[in-house]
């Protein structure tokens, strides 16, 4: 039997016990965990309760964005954190605690168990699951991203064993390492809604330019921490305001600049709007070329924002830019003119 094939009822008693309910839509962008909590483990039952596993990532979301309206990032590029990984979940007497009634109680069949004991040594008081190793290292096994994303199952490795101080085996693909719990805080980050200020005050007029910006103070570098505290790793993934677009909702516009895109500046994006420039061309802005009429055009206003990380290791590196974005209704109205 193959070392994936073990797996399989640990596995589907897992899904069980984390699928009560159904399975946790995700929100847009990545992620599933929610705001607030500190651990994101895989055996972490509805009402709360946790279970004797050892492992799990715990996430540092003291620097992550906060308010009413923050939101996850999408990545610009089709890459995605991982839908699962492998950490250490259970010391050698909880294994044993774990396993045990499962082969007692026969439902997995003579030949399973009989594989089964055999694998662990199960048969040795002493040595058996790796109990004269107790404090020495972990068993590994797997945990899911509680979003269910696309791939949460293909974890499907078999417990196995890591001395503290070694690495996971290299042909082991998520594996918990710094660039692993990277994409993990990456998809932990939120950052703050998009809903930009428009000026002059009241409804925009037709021809005239509109300035748009978004408050300094809450676009600010945010990031999120993740650790397996077992095994000392970690990684912080941060991300940074770069950009804003400006799509006004309807072909008879112009935006400013040409290309749609405010570029970051001086730690804010855009200017805002100031008593007489109400001619003026705005740095970021739109000009509407007719009027909304008894509606309102839908203005999307989506922020870039470039990801990097760095390691327990020393390592550190790129991911890709992630966005978020809002809708908000713009009422454009006809310059009133006065006939004498």
């Amino acid at each position: 039997m193959s070392r994936g094939n073990y797996l399989l009822v640990p596995a589907v008693l897992a899904a069980l016990i984390l699928g009560a309910g159904g399975p946790a839509h995700a929100e847009k962008g990545f992620g599933g965990g929610t705001d607030g909590q500190t651990e994101q483990r895989a055996d972490t039952s509805d009402d709360g309760t946790v279970s004797v596993t050892v492992g799990g990532v715990v996430f540092d979301r003291s620097k992550n964005g906060g308010g009413d309206s923050v939101g996850a990032l999408t990545s610009s590029t089709s890459w995605s954190p991982p839908p699962c990984w492998y950490a250490p979940k259970y010391t050698p007497e909880q294994l044993q605690k774990y396993l045990e009634p499962i082969w007692e109680a026969g439902s997995t069949g003579y030949e399973w168990d009989a594989d089964q004991r055999e694998k662990y040594n199960a048969d040795d008081e002493k040595k058996g699951f790796n109990k004269d190793k107790s404090g020495k290292g972990y068993w590994w096994g797997s945990y899911v991203d509680k979003s269910y994303p696309p791939g949460w199952d293909s974890c499907d490795e078999d417990y196995f064993w890591v001395d503290l101080g070694d690495p996971p085996p290299a042909d082991i693909e998520n594996a918990v390492t710094p660039e692993v719990l990277a994409g993990l805080a990456y998809a932990e980050i939120r950052v703050p809604g998009t809903e930009v200020t428009l000026a002059p005050a009241e409804a925009t007029k037709v021809n005239l330019p509109t300035w748009a910006w978004l408050d300094g103070a809450e676009f600010k570098p945010v990031s999120v921490t993740a650790s397996v505290p077992e095994i000392g790793v970690e990684a912080t993934a941060t991300a940074e305001p770069v950009s804003l677009r400006i799509e006004p909702g309807t072909p008879d516009a112009e935006v400013y600049p040409a290309s749609g895109v405010c570029e970051i500046k001086d730690g804010r994006i855009g200017e805002p709007y100031a008593k007489g420039k109400a001619n003026d061309t705005p740095p970021c802005g739109v000009k509407y070329l007719r009027s909304s009429g008894d509606g309102t055009f839908p203005l999307r206003a989506t922020v870039t924002w470039e990801i990097h990380w760095t390691g327990s290791d020393g390592a550190g590196g790129d991911l890709p830019d992630g966005t978020f974005g809002a809708t908000q209704d713009v009422v454009v109205q006809e310059i009133q003119a006065v006939n004498r």
